[in-house]
């Protein structure tokens, strides 16, 4: 498919998502709304990635919401908002949560800044790697307005409550390294693709039904009662055990500990 207002690009089973408008600083209008929901959700039946990373062209992850492509038109301001019933998830918050529904890690690399609509979509991401000097605010209550784009649904599960009312009610704009102090992100570096792909080849080790399942179980029950985390992580082990990737995984590890086993016998 071709993108008009993304980049998408694939290597070795990782997928990269580049927001791609960097003469806007890749502010978020209609035409981006509609291509992230779409991208999200066709990765989301994708069984032969590994992981996913979200990014910005030119810079700078996004400068929030394209104030005069989205909100001088109310049309398109109700499309964005327009959902059938009040629990579901309109256009607006379908750009982050999706994240949250993709089988595989998420990574969103954060460089430059990242405003309102542009914060609320990383906060769908699993990780967060920024550069120290990139710059962080949930940017809504500026222009009299509540985070609406289901960024919260992470922020409640990353910081304290007072850290996320403090955020949200004053629109500071904090720093790559502040932002890890308030575990708003997950890793600062002066190079945060790289250390993203860094991860990712990390984590690719890793059976895909196992990394499914700990991130299904993660969003499910982290903020969830006792009673619903057993039966989900019993409920996820029994599938796992049953799968295919179990015993690859197993047939692996009992490889490397052999090899590790007749290292340490010739050592000695």
């Amino acid at each position: 498919m071709n993108w008009n207002k993304l980049e998408v690009t694939e290597e070795q089973g990782i997928v990269t998502v580049a927001l791609n408008r960097p003469e806007k600083l890749n502010a978020l209008d209609m035409e981006m709304f509609r291509e992230l929901d779409s991208v999200s959700k066709q990765l989301r039946k994708r069984k032969d990635i590994r992981a996913v990373i979200l990014t910005g062209n030119g810079g700078s992850f996004s400068s929030g919401l394209d104030i005069k492509s989205v909100a001088t038109s109310k049309s398109k301001a109700l499309r964005l908002l327009a959902k059938i019933l009040p629990g579901n998830a309109n256009l607006a918050q379908r750009v982050s949560r999706n994240w949250r529904q993709i089988p595989v890690p998420v990574i969103a690399v954060i460089e430059g800044r990242c405003y309102g609509g542009g914060l609320q979509i990383v906060m769908g991401a699993d990780f967060r790697f920024v550069t120290p000097d990139s710059e962080l605010s949930i940017m809504e209550v500026r222009w009299g307005l509540v985070p609406d784009m289901a960024g919260l649904l992470s922020l409640r599960e990353v910081v304290p409550k007072d850290v996320a009312m403090r955020l949200t009610m004053t629109g500071e704009i904090v720093s790559g390294e502040q932002a890890q102090q308030l575990s708003l992100v997950t890793d600062v570096s002066d190079d945060p693709m790289a250390a993203a792909k860094a991860f990712c080849r990390q984590i690719s080790q890793a059976s895909p039904d196992a990394l499914a399942a700990i991130k299904h179980t993660m969003n499910r029950c982290w903020t969830g009662s006792e009673r619903n985390l057993l039966a989900r992580e019993t409920f996820s082990q029994i599938r796992l055990l049953l799968g295919r990737n179990f015993f690859i995984a197993g047939k692996r590890q009992r490889s490397k500990n052999n090899i590790d086993y007749q290292h340490r016998q010739s050592f000695w």
